[in-house]
């Protein structure tokens, strides 16, 4: 080859120009003459090969863009004919590689140029380097060859010895672009053509196992019915491994989602798992459901407040100026608040503030009758600290689900209301009240209550999981008060975890207090009337709340004010009454009417229910506080009535043994009583509580049915500024009872001045306010003789004992 490649001389040749097409030395392509340049270009090669022997010879070069390449392929002019479209053709082969020079006339119409042969020898033997490469580019050639099921061709292939026959054989090869067979022409070298053939070859293989991994995988998770779904899936990953090869950035949703969460201020852990969401939304595709839950996700996450903290306010007077202002009484609640602003206040100067992963959190149970504070206390002790208040309603829940979230597999899931609540807040440690928490429910969805146990647990809110959320969140800042009416409604293992304030009802002076401070100014307002108006004096306070509201809240009472006010409103509309006024408590029976709860002690002594034997008044507490209870007892006629004990008034089972208990007691021991126990032996005995519609339980009547029951038998009235509670036993002990705060207020509201408790409840009058107690005359008993000797009136000379019936 050395020898012919020296006898190269130069050519002169007609130019068939190739738009947008390559042809290498040992190519045979069919190329179409009705190209008047082709065809000019044949013409002009057929014309001159009549006077020189061989083939006709033309140069094929490639034109792009309109200009041609610098490097031309010799081809010879193998037959004229017809293509297989009927077109007129002409089958060309290239021979070898010219280098183009300047161009010369010649026949015919096509443009002639002068050119040379370039020289494309190589070593032989070959060097072991090149052998390798041979060998590579074979390899590779039949590995596509057989892919595309081309068995034929690979003996070809293998045939081939030549360096630089092989590398011009990718010639054929159509995944090449017009540039990358440009760029194998103009490259002289025949073993650096090859090792470009080589490079070229290895990176379409590479591209096709990657086109057929994916097509692979997304063919796996499609279903193959669902053809649209598949082409976007495919168009996606390509998108995908494209802007991985070209160093792009993801999509711009979630470029944006990304940015976000890496901008935003979130623990480590959440950041992860933030990060971890992020990477699914992008693999997942725009048809996908999961991709709206992973949004929906990411969008609560980022709008929590997770490093959002309102600063204490430790100004200990402060805080317990603003509770005295807004709420009159409570004690007990005030001076709990006072003492956690103070401890927290130590803690945080000692640098205490997190001590084992938790913060100085509170959680308090207010529990109290309605109407007295506990939910507007919530609002009081947050401004107190200076931080923000959220209320979570719990009354009638009964999806465990509402409290610990929904897991994020249902549709439509939601996080539980605590996360919902600290979102609300904007911040990590507000006041949360849980409001009615007695009043939570549960059923086939769980039970809220035990749902409740993680979240008001100081040792554990620290790592508080939500189902949506499924990320820790640091509960143990936040100071949960939780609202009840029936302290026995709380689950014991939910009531263990917080600590317990009683909110037991004000007294008289407390609500004449808060109807001036808080009451009054409101309802003026919601009346439409300025302040100097309507003035409401002190003692029609007093009235309202004595005798025409009588309850342990106050909302009764506001209710009687708001209904004054319009009275006075309507009248001065009507141009019945001149404003400025004044309400006094002669005013209050011709504006809203008579009195609806006159003392028993203020009646007429013949009207009163006490003026007859065998009526006792005794002291109860229920849902809405303390309250008075009558039992009234009396005696079938022994022609009519059976022996035995009846029962009425909607009572419980523990209130029907304390009645069994009365009868035993007097039967046994009636006889040192002088009493004539024998009536109950042959008679009938029928105890009632009247206010038969509404269910009544509990030990603490016994003391109050065993002095009705003596009544009735000795003829004695009971005394009517007397009350009593106490728990009974066979042997005539006087038990200790619950609820001694509530009912003393009770009795104090009703008018009774003389209470008997049990003796071994003598320390709770400790928590009962000094006014009550100043006046209320209050014995504390330990056996049953003596609260007959306080309760019941002297007997009367010659007084027939007389047998009351039940109303």
């Amino acid at each position: 080859m050395a020898a012919e490649s020296a006898a190269f001389t130069p050519l002169t040749l007609p130019v068939l120009p190739l738009d947008d097409e390559v042809v290498l030395p040992g190519m045979v392509v069919p190329l179409d003459l009705s190209d008047a340049e082709v065809r000019a270009a044949v013409e002009a090669a057929q014309a001159a090969a009549r006077s020189e022997p061989g083939k006709p010879k033309v140069l094929l070069v490639p034109r792009i863009d309109g200009t041609h390449a610098a490097t031309g392929v010799l081809g010879t002019v193998e037959q004229v004919g017809r293509l297989a479209d009927g077109d007129p053709g002409a089958l060309i082969r290239g021979r070898g590689r010219v280098a183009i020079g300047a161009g010369t006339t010649g026949p015919g119409a096509a443009l002639w140029v002068e050119g040379t042969r370039v020289d494309e020898t190589v070593p032989d033997p070959l060097p072991g380097q090149v052998t390798e490469l041979v060998k590579e580019y074979k390899a590779l050639a039949t590995a596509w060859l057989r892919k595309r099921g081309a068995w034929q061709v690979v003996d070809r292939v293998q045939a081939i010895d030549d360096v630089s026959a092989l590398a011009d054989n990718s010639g054929y090869s159509p995944f090449l672009t017009t540039e990358q067979k440009v760029e194998l022409l103009e490259t002289a070298d025949p073993v650096a053509r090859l090792k470009l053939a080589t490079q070229q070859l290895r990176d379409h293989l590479a591209e096709q196992d990657v086109a057929e991994t994916i097509a692979k995988d997304v063919q796996e998770g499609v279903d193959k019915q669902q053809r649209e779904f598949l082409l976007r899936r495919q168009l996606d990953a390509v998108r995908k491994e494209l802007r991985e090869i070209n160093g792009e950035q993801d999509g711009a949703e979630s470029d944006d989602y990304r940015a976000r969460v890496e901008a935003a201020d979130l623990p480590e852990k959440v950041r992860e798992a933030a990060l971890k969401e992020v990477d699914k939304l992008e693999r997942s595709s725009d048809q996908s459901p999961e991709g709206s839950w992973i949004r929906t996700w990411l969008d609560t996450v980022l709008e929590m407040p997770w490093s959002e903290r309102t600063e204490d306010a430790y100004d200990i007077r402060g805080a317990q100026a603003v509770l005295d202002a807004e709420h009159a009484g409570l004690e007990d609640v005030k001076e709990r608040i006072t003492e956690y602003l103070a401890v927290r206040k130590r803690r945080g100067d000692r640098g205490l503030g997190v001590v084992g992963g938790r913060r100085g959190g509170a959680v308090l149970a207010l529990v109290g009758p309605p109407g007295v504070g506990k939910t507007s206390l919530g609002e009081s002790v947050a401004h107190a600290m200076g931080r923000k208040f959220v209320r979570v309603a719990l009354g009638g829940v009964r999806d465990e689900a509402e409290i610990r979230g929904h897991r994020r597999t249902y549709v439509g899931a939601l996080p539980g209301r605590i996360v919902r609540a600290i979102k609300e807040a904007g911040s990590m440690n507000p006041v949360v009240l849980l409001d009615e928490i007695d009043k939570v429910g549960s059923d086939f969805r769980g039970d809220p209550a035990a749902a409740l146990l993680e979240v008001l647990d100081p040792a554990q809110n620290h790592t508080f999981r939500d189902h949506y959320l499924e990320v820790e969140l640091d509960l143990s800042d936040v100071v949960f008060l939780a609202t009840a009416n029936v302290l026995e409604a709380i689950p014991e293992a939910l009531l263990d975890r917080m600590e317990l304030v009683r909110l037991d009802g004000y007294t008289e002076d407390e609500k004449v207090v808060i109807a001036r401070d808080h009451l009054l100014p409101r309802q003026l307002e919601r009346a439409g009337l300025d302040d100097g108006e309507v003035t409401v004096d002190e003692g029609a306070l007093r009235k309202l709340a004595g005798e025409y509201t009588r309850e342990a809240g106050v909302r009764t009472l506001e209710r009687s004010i708001a209904r004054l006010l319009r009275k006075v409103a309507a009248q001065h509309e009507l141009g019945q009454r001149e404003l400025p006024f004044t309400v006094t408590d002669a005013d209050l029976r011709g504006l809203i009417g008579r009195p609806h709860h006159v003392p028993e002690s203020a009646q007429d002594p013949a009207e009163r229910r006490t003026s007859v034997p065998g009526v006792a008044t005794g002291l109860a507490v229920t849902g809405a506080g303390g309250d008075v209870l009558y039992v009234e007892a009396s005696l079938a006629d022994p022609e009519t009535g059976a022996a035995g004990l009846t029962l009425t008034g909607q009572l419980g089972d523990v209130m029907k043994e304390s009645a069994q208990i009365a009868l035993s007691f007097l039967r046994s021991h009636g006889a040192e009583l002088e009493l004539p126990v024998g009536d109950l032996k042959d008679r009938g005995a029928h105890i009632h509580f009247p206010a038969g519609a509404v269910p009544k339980d509990g030990p603490s009547a016994g003391v109050t049915m065993t002095t009705a029951l003596a009544s009735l038998l000795s003829g004695r009235l009971v005394r009517t500024d007397v009350a009593m509670t106490g728990e009974v036993s066979l042997t005539g002990r006087v038990l200790p009872i619950g609820g001694v705060k509530q009912k003393l207020l009770a009795a104090h509201r009703a008018g009774v001045t003389t209470v008997i408790i049990p003796k071994r409840n003598e320390p709770d009058l400790d928590d009962v306010p000094a006014e009550v107690l100043d006046k209320l005359d209050v014995h504390a008993v330990s056996d049953v003789r003596q609260v007959l000797e306080l309760a019941l009136a002297p007997a009367t000379n010659g007084a027939a004992r007389t047998t009351p019936v039940a109303a």
